[in-house]
């Protein structure tokens, strides 16, 4: 039972959904701690989701992030638009928080209410994203946050996770940060549905930008397929943000027009599943099975039986 005096779990809800920001904390808060509660409140959240545009911010530390995330916010909000904002920042070794740098950065937007902020710490998660950010992301969206933006720890070249949760996955990279063939290996080129070289103010960024669109020339895609746009911005002064955020609702609008944005987000969901059930076989296998896990190594060890047979007497002991 809750502690007397914590509100219910549909009373939180309808709290968040008016727009109440102490609500939609503590909903995140019972994400990322995996509450006994959580299954409820996915519950209770399910049919207010599925509105929000989700926009992926990445790329590699130093490009710009947060700063053009702030920036970004700044222009959805000139529009009228409620904004959500998942800001990943690297954990604490010490205590497993977020370092809040990302908020920091963002403190211009820390007064409106219609903008949300909230760092999450990745704790050791790989991919550039938090274990909890999908779930996350369904509170905001049923917070009635019509763009919920979701900044990675920096894109690394495995840390690209974020592709699979955005509806628009946006790819920042600036003028000597490292060559295109760097940028084909952190397989940004793959992932993005719009590209920006930021600090575009700096020597060499026409050139990043003409070697950025050479490659995504080259290429293969289907007839029909979307071709992603190669912008310049100087976020810190808000250059070029207004063309960045109008490309990016040019690929909202083609998601909906092709059907692209119900495949994304069906596998969006599938990944999610999968996420959820693996978590919970291995949450029941170390409660009750973890136990037989040396006694099956020292088997293998001693070559009385392979790993795979062991492997299989874990699952089915699961």
């Amino acid at each position: 039972m809750p502690p007397r005096g914590t509100p219910s779990v549909p009373d939180l809800v309808a709290r968040a959904r008016g727009g109440e920001p102490a609500a939609v904390a503590r909903l995140i808060t019972l994400v990322e701690t995996d509450s006994p509660v959580l299954r409820e409140v996915m519950a209770e959240l399910r049919a207010h989701t599925g509105k929000a545009h989700v926009l992926g911010i990445t790329g590699a530390p130093g490009v710009g992030k947060s700063t053009s995330t702030s920036a970004l916010v700044g222009a959805l909000r000139a529009d009228g638009r409620r904004v959500g904002v998942l800001a990943i920042d690297p954990s604490s070794p010490f205590s497993g928080g977020a370092l809040l740098g990302d908020r920091v950065r963002m403190g211009d937007h820390a007064l409106d209410p219609d903008v949300f902020i909230r760092s999450m710490g990745a704790r050791g998660h790989l991919g550039g994203l938090a274990r909890a950010t999908p779930q996350a992301v369904r509170v905001l969206d049923a917070a009635g946050c019509d763009v919920v933006v979701v900044e990675t720890v920096g894109v690394g070249q495995s840390e690209v996770e974020v592709a699979g949760l955005a509806d628009t996955t946006l790819v920042l990279l600036a003028p000597g940060m490292g060559d295109g063939i760097q940028a084909a290996k952190a397989g940004i080129l793959e992932i993005g549905d719009v590209y920006a070289v930021n600090k575009a103010d700096r020597e060499g960024a026409d050139r990043t930008r003409r070697e950025l669109r050479t490659m995504l020339s080259m290429a293969e895609r289907p007839e029909g397929a979307w071709r992603p746009p190669v912008v310049q911005t100087v976020a810190s002064t808000g250059l070029g943000i207004d063309g960045l955020l109008a490309e990016v609702d040019r690929h909202a609008a083609w998601l909906d027009d092709s059907g692209e944005l119900a495949r994304r987000r069906t596998a969006r969901a599938r990944s999610e599943v999968e996420a959820i059930a693996l978590a919970a076989v291995r949450q029941r296998w170390e409660r009750s099975g973890s136990a037989d896990l040396d006694d099956l190594a020292a088997r293998v060890a001693g070559g009385e039986v392979d790993p795979y047979a062991a492997a299989d007497e874990v699952v089915a002991r699961t």
